[in-house]
């Protein structure tokens, strides 16, 4: 896939249901310092939702999630690995899952000490290292640089299934992914 950018998205774009924007990232483009590619996955999180970080209220950890629209939460999965999220409504945000890398592979590369493309940016973890997304970026503007968020050219084919990773709220179909990508972090079930 080449990217094509569109226009950027805005902020009004991410005040929505977060399950509308979840699938509408589909096809978006991301870039972090100028680095990324095409959003081929996420997963929607609601603040009603037990497997949500902003299910029990707000903590310090959490406190992004409940700024405003548009806006990183960055935070440690497990205590080991970054992952991106991108606040809709106050509690609610988009767990960025895979993205197709296509610029900037060679510095990818290097930061993930892999080669394999396919895996760059195959999962929620890998692609915060491709793109060198740290708690820095934790409550940043998503319309102001280091990102440049961007809708792709086209329509593409979105598939909604289950979540994976978590142990509670699985059975929600709230993982959006584009039918065909080789490039997500597990397969569509």
């Amino acid at each position: 896939m080449s990217i094509k950018p569109g226009p950027p998205l805005q902020t009004d774009f991410f005040a929505r249901d977060v399950t509308v924007v979840g699938r509408a990232l589909i096809g978006t483009i991301l870039l972090v310092e100028g680095i990324g590619g095409v959003i081929v996955e996420t997963e929607a999180y609601d603040a009603g939702d037990p497997a949500s970080h902003c299910f029990r209220g707000p903590t310090q950890r959490n406190a992004s999630m409940f700024g405003p629209p548009g806006h990183a939460y960055v935070y440690r999965s497990h205590g080991i690995h970054w992952c991106l999220d991108f606040v809709c409504w106050p509690g609610s945000g988009v767990l960025i899952r895979a993205i197709e890398p296509i610029i900037g592979l060679d510095l990818m590369t290097k930061r993930r000490g892999a080669s394999e493309v396919r895996r760059l940016c195959a999962g929620p973890g890998r692609l915060c290292q491709s793109l060198g997304i740290d708690s820095r970026l934790d409550g940043k503007p998503l319309h102001q640089t280091p990102f440049d968020l961007r809708f792709g050219s086209g329509s593409v084919s979105v598939s909604a299934g289950p979540r994976i990773g978590i142990t509670r709220g699985v059975e929600t179909p709230w993982r959006f992914c584009l039918v065909g990508s080789r490039f997500l972090s597990r397969p569509r079930i």
